[in-house]
């Protein structure tokens, strides 16, 4: 698909209260530095753009990667003409036209209506470039800033400014430097220079003139790196502009070809690859020697290296690096190196980075992106400095709450993190397969009294599983269950759920979740129970109702919470009792009823590319449940046709046919011509590219599979 056919107001149509993907119509390169996205209110704090909405308040300079993370070193440029009442952007906003818009991944194109004025946004990687046409007397340009700023007119072409306002950084005076450089020049009236502790908007003047473009640079290390950022670009027309930004985005859209005969379900996936190539943002920049380097800012300090942010490792393991490990490993391999530089910056490998550590979410799960590279062969020069890290979040306990894992000298002492601890149950769990992890990559380096350590204690998910209720549930340091127990009870114990969406989080080993259960066929009971319910909850722990229970109860998929990350490998749980084909019409249903190519597209958040790798992942018909185990679990594909382009260089092809809505059910898979019975790939068989055939049907086509055929588990 051609990259300017992309809507990104996908997803954004949201408040705090129910989430339909709380995304925000990001326009900008991939993986890039800045985004720029329309801000329609200033009124309803992160959720600052809504696609009903028909005010344009300017083009905002983002960073925020998620509502509930926050915005750190944004601020606003609104044209406008003749003379404002106020300089507020309150009395600079003006109606606009979505429906005449263009709201695309390359570029940003709005007309005012109040003062005639058509401009477009083109943004680079540290930089872009603003055309404003405007046909009415004294134009010019509103900017605002949230917080502590100062600007600076250097001549009459050129304004340099920075933000000192951030959502928590370890540097309270962690600073973003911006550099404007106009073709036409700026009036006598405009600023000298311009210093405030608090929010303001400051007018710039351009006079009688019936165009001007503004070109900028950026950074976050120096006034003099935003200005040597610009200068790289400073020849750049619009139109080059744009060619190179289409140019990058294409170079990654054109690694995954679909074909499906419904137009809807095509614009869908190509949204959802849109969102995938997002985040985490480059925090690095290069200097004028042509060296990468990047503002550390917990020593305050510039160094040499790449660095990534704003990104959450809780939501992304499960889907974002996976799929780049099948196409776009270049990309990986430079932010694994990144994630160890945020290492040796803090001393404790990054949970949720935004722009450095905020701490938030259970688990160190940044263990799984890790043991996934290393199991995958990818950047195996990292790996003894990883393992050593991955041990050190393991065994030793942060004197900041915001590093390393919670709770660790108790783990280590019960086997378990004891409810004294906030959602010690996910706590738990995630810890037992970060010790999964650990014990991957050990492997790998043939350190076999650390792997051995590490299986061992990656069975202790079996600590708090109670065989009476079938649950994972909290204990205290005496061992004992914490009373009373509801299964539909969220919060306190359970991280955004109840014990329905955590007890099931045991990655690598379900076949011994399955023996705790009591075998297969209770084990499989207990999946009907999970999905022939209704989807109801108990406000518990959190006293009120959150917005993820709200998007579970409104619709009709019992407790498969798929509008939340513990809930994507739900439907693929049938794999492991051999019985795939209970799954194939639920995931099918789930892909079709929703998620489609709306601003309501998503059943939930969608964090950060995570939602919309597990879309990706299940149109194609597999899905990575166990990062860290090299396999990918088969599920039920949705495309007709998609050809994925390797970064080995190797083609896959992936057909399904015939596919239409009664086709709810695999019949048969082949793999190269040949009969497929596996219920898993190994990603060494996928970079081996040739063809995967689904034969789809209407009825179920129940097959007897041996325990080699089903995926991957620790006891297995």
């Amino acid at each position: 698909m051609n990259i300017q056919h992309i809507d990104t107001r996908h997803g954004t149509a949201n408040q705090a209260t129910f989430s339909n993907g709380n995304c925000q119509p990001y326009t900008g390169v991939p993986f890039g530095m800045n985004y720029f996205a329309l801000q329609t209110t200033d009124q309803k704090g992160s959720w600052w753009f809504h696609p009903n909405d028909r005010v344009f308040q300017g083009y905002r300079l983002t960073h925020q990667p998620s509502p509930w993370m926050g915005d750190f070193s944004h601020f606003v440029l609104t044209p406008f003409n003749g003379s404002l009442t106020e300089n507020t952007l309150f009395h600079a906003q003006s109606s606009y036209r979505p429906e005449e818009s263009t709201f695309c991944p390359t570029h940003l194109t709005i007309h005012q209506s109040r003062y005639a004025i058509s401009s477009t946004m083109i943004p680079s990687m540290y930089g872009g470039i603003l055309t404003i046409d405007s046909h009415k007397n004294e134009s010019g340009l509103l900017l605002s800033f949230p917080g502590k700023h100062r600007i600076v007119q250097k001549d009459d072409y050129t304004v340099e400014g920075q933000v000192t306002h951030f959502a928590g950084s370890e540097d309270p005076n962690f600073t973003f430097y911006f550099t404007l450089r106009f073709d036409q020049p700026l009036q006598s009236k405009t600023l000298l220079s311009i210093e405030h502790n608090e929010a303001a908007s400051i007018p710039l003047y351009f006079g009688n003139i019936d165009k001007q473009i503004v070109r900028f640079g950026t950074s976050f290390i120096s006034q003099e790196q935003a200005s040597f950022n610009l200068e790289q670009e400073i020849n750049q027309t619009p139109e080059e502009y744009l060619a190179d930004s289409t140019k990058q985005w294409q170079n990654y859209f054109d690694r995954i070809k679909i074909e499906h005969h419904d137009p809807k379900q095509l614009r869908t996936f190509y949204h959802n690859l849109y969102r995938v190539f997002l985040f985490p943002q480059t925090f690095y920049e290069i200097d004028a020697t042509g060296q990468k380097i990047h503002y550390d800012t917990t020593s305050r300090t510039v160094k040499p290296g790449v660095l990534y942010t704003n990104n959450g490792f809780w939501d992304t393991y499960k889907t974002v690096y996976p799929l780049y490990s099948l196409i776009a490993v270049e990309k990986y391999e430079e932010m694994l190196e990144g994630f160890l530089n945020s290492y040796y910056e803090t001393g404790f490998l990054p949970k949720w980075l935004s722009p450095d550590e905020r701490g938030l979410m259970p688990g160190t799960l940044i263990d799984a992106v890790i043991a996934d590279a290393s199991i995958k062969g990818i950047r195996k020069d990292l790996m003894v400095d990883f393992l050593e890290a991955m041990k050190k979040g393991a065994t030793v306990q942060s004197e900041k709450s915001n590093y390393g894992r919670q709770g660790t000298t108790d783990y280590l002492k019960y086997g378990y993190v004891p409810n004294t601890y906030h959602e010690s149950i996910n706590h738990t769990l995630d810890y037992a397969y970060s010790d999964f992890c650990i014990s991957q990559v050990a492997k790998g380096l043939k350190d076999s009294e650390t792997t051995r350590h590490y299986q061992k204690q990656a069975l202790n998910y079996q600590n708090i599983f109670d065989k009476e209720t079938g649950f994972m549930r909290s204990k205290d340091t005496n061992g004992t269950f914490r009373t009373p127990f509801s299964s539909t009870r969220w919060g306190q114990d359970y991280a955004e759920g109840s014990a329905w969406q955590s007890s099931f989080a045991v990655y690598h080993d379900f076949d011994g979740l399955i023996n705790a259960h009591g075998g297969s066929e209770k084990f499989e009971a207990k999946l009907i129970e999970l999905c022939n319910q209704a989807p109801t909850f108990e406000v518990g722990g959190y006293g009120f109702e959150i917005h993820e229970m709200s998007e579970m109860a409104a619709i009709e998929f019992g407790q498969v919470a798929i509008s939340n990350q513990p809930s994507f490998h739900y439907p693929y749980l049938f794999s492991y009792i051999g019985k795939p084909e209970m799954a194939q019409p639920l995931i099918k249903q789930l892909l079709t009823q929703t998620f489609d190519d709306t601003p309501t597209g998503y059943p939930g958040d969608e964090d950060n590319g995570s939602m919309a790798g597990w879309y990706i992942f299940s149109s194609l018909g597999f899905y990575p449940v166990t990062p860290g185990s090299g396999e990918y679990v088969i599920g039920m594909p949705l495309i007709d046709k998609a050809v994925i382009r390797l970064s080995n260089g190797e083609s896959l092809t992936i057909e399904a046919s015939p596919n239409y809505p009664q086709q709810q059910f695999i019949h048969e898979i082949k793999r190269n011509g040949t009969a497929y019975k596996k219920l898993f790939f190994t990603h060494q068989d996928l970079l081996e590219g040739g063809t995967i055939s689904y034969k789809l049907g209407i009825v179920p086509n129940p097959l007897v599979h041996s325990k080699e055929e089903l995926p991957y588990s620790l006891s297995k």
